[in-house]
């Protein structure tokens, strides 16, 4: 059995390199997954590219790479989490170049689904090696990094893509900002092939593939009707999709329990939804993930729409949001959220909020409209947004038991970025259902009413959570130590 960091001799000298090699991956992948939000009249124009099929590009990413989370935590107990750190690296760096050089849309939409498999080998990696280089003192530090990293990368990919695409390299245009991943990726293989902490992965794990499969399928069926539901006239077959996608969910909860049941190794470790804090920061991480990527994406498509703004206005439309998102995630992640526990991400959803109703006021009347009337409202939404990125993660990754931390962090990954996509397919459909009939502005606001519903749920939630991270800690602890005493049948 592998030592945990509490009860390693001393820390892993090599642990802020790790770290970094870990937010190297991260930023690819989040500006992967945003950087395409400003590519949609290229595409448009290129690939003559309808509403669905670019919430498809923009989304489909998201789909795979949830989908494949949970397997991808697994495959890397089982085979070790350097070698599918760099499997998962070097294919993600492939299929962006696959992305670059698509022809059609369907193939674009089909390596777009391909990246975002391979990104899920990659990712869940993450948590299992920082977890595993650095000391219980330190992890918070370590964090504190992290939180601010990954609420400021998934901004600024608007603001690259942008920029990208209006610099016009080679005159290729949209494909640049796939292209952009290749260098990034080869930094990554070699700091990772020479930082990583060469381990071996356990072979007594096996991977129950019918239960990564009906992930997959369960996660599509969701997704799904939310992309072509509004195209198609919501007919009976997306509602039996969504149907089919809820028991779908319940069938993966029951085959891990069943194959648990019966001293197989089960793809997600049933014992980690035991723990009260881990399982409803899921739930609020889903309604979070879901309205803040879905938010942002309409801001986007709203300037270039909307207001006929280029790629790059657009990106330096998103300015005023990336810098209330740093600004959030460093207070947070530096400073409150060991302080005020809980209370950070309360103050973040209201700041949420406000800045949404901001945004609102800013939209009352548009028949000359200049960016300056909403900059107020995205920086405070933005503030608000780096409050509880931060926060949040420290707070459920806290809840998490050493042997578990596979199970966990890839079923948190996956939650994460299967409820972005559906953020993505939902604002998307709001927003298109008024921008193809010539109301944009309606779009938007009928966007940001379903933002504002889904943080108030969000902040309600909050009040389930411990007061403070240690309390979950504490409880995850006793929970294990009751455990570990109980006699076996």
């Amino acid at each position: 059995m592998s030592e945990s960091p509490s009860m390693t001799a001393s820390p892993d000298p090599r642990r802020w390199w790790i770290l970094a090699v870990m937010l190297t991956a991260e930023i690819m992948d989040l500006l992967d997954s945003t950087i395409v939000n400003v590519a949609g009249p290229s595409l448009k124009r290129d690939l003559g590219a309808t509403p669905s099929q670019l919430q498809w590009i923009i989304g489909g990413y998201a789909l795979a790479l949830g989908s494949g989370l949970v397997l991808g935590g697994r495959l890397g107990d089982r085979f070790g989490r350097r070698q599918m750190f760099l499997f998962g690296v070097v294919a993600f760096t492939i299929s962006s170049l696959l992305c670059a050089i698509a022809p059609t849309n369907a193939w674009l939409i089909t390596f777009r689904l391909i990246e975002g498999f391979t990104a899920a080998m990659l990712l869940p990696q993450g948590f299992g090696l920082i977890r595993q280089a650095f000391p219980e003192e330190e992890f918070a530090k370590a964090f504190a990094v992290f939180g601010p990293v990954f609420g400021l990368g998934g901004i600024l990919g608007p603001i690259i893509g942008g920029f990208i695409i209006q610099a016009n390299l080679f005159g290729i245009g949209w494909r640049n900002v796939f292209l952009v991943n290749i260098p990034i990726g080869i930094v990554a293989a070699a700091l990772a092939w020479k930082m990583l902490p060469r381990t071996t992965g356990d072979a007594t794990v096996r991977i129950d593939g019918l239960a990564a499969i009906i992930m997959a399928g369960a996660s599509g069926l969701l997704v799904l009707p939310l992309i072509q539901g509004q195209q198609a006239g919501w007919p009976l077959w997306t509602w039996l999709c969504f149907l089919a996608s809820a028991i779908g969910f319940a069938g993966f909860v029951l085959r891990n329990r069943m194959v648990a049941a019966s001293g197989g190794s089960p793809l997600v470790d049933p014992s980690i939804f035991s723990n009260r804090s881990y399982a409803i920061g899921l739930g609020g991480l889903a309604l979070f993930f879901a309205g803040f990527t879905g938010v942002y994406l309409v801001i986007t498509l709203y300037l270039q729409i909307g207001q006929h703004y280029s790629a790059s206005g657009a990106a330096l439309g998103n300015i005023p949001i990336a810098l209330g998102t740093a600004l959030g995630g460093m207070v947070s992640g530096a400073v409150l959220a060991d302080k005020l526990g809980r209370k950070v991400l309360q103050i973040g959803a209201v700041a949420q909020i406000l800045g949404t109703a901001l945004l609102l006021v800013g939209l009352r009347d548009v028949t000359h409209f200049h960016l300056l009337q909403l900059v107020l409202g995205m920086v405070v939404s933005g503030f608000g947004t780096g409050l509880v990125v931060a926060a949040l993660f420290d707070t459920i990754i806290s809840a998490i038991e050493d042997r578990a931390v596979g199970s966990a962090s890839g079923v948190l990954s996956a939650v994460q970025s299967i409820a972005s996509s559906v953020g993505v397919a939902a604002f998307g459909t709001a927003f298109f259902a008024r921008a193809t009939v010539g109301d944009p502005t309606a779009g938007f606001q009928h966007a940001l009413w379903i933002q504002i519903a889904l943080v108030s749920v969000f902040f309600l939630v909050t009040y389930a959570l411990p007061r403070h991270k240690h309390d979950s800690s504490m409880a995850s602890t006793e929970h294990a130590n009751s455990t570990a005493s109980t006699p076996s049948a």
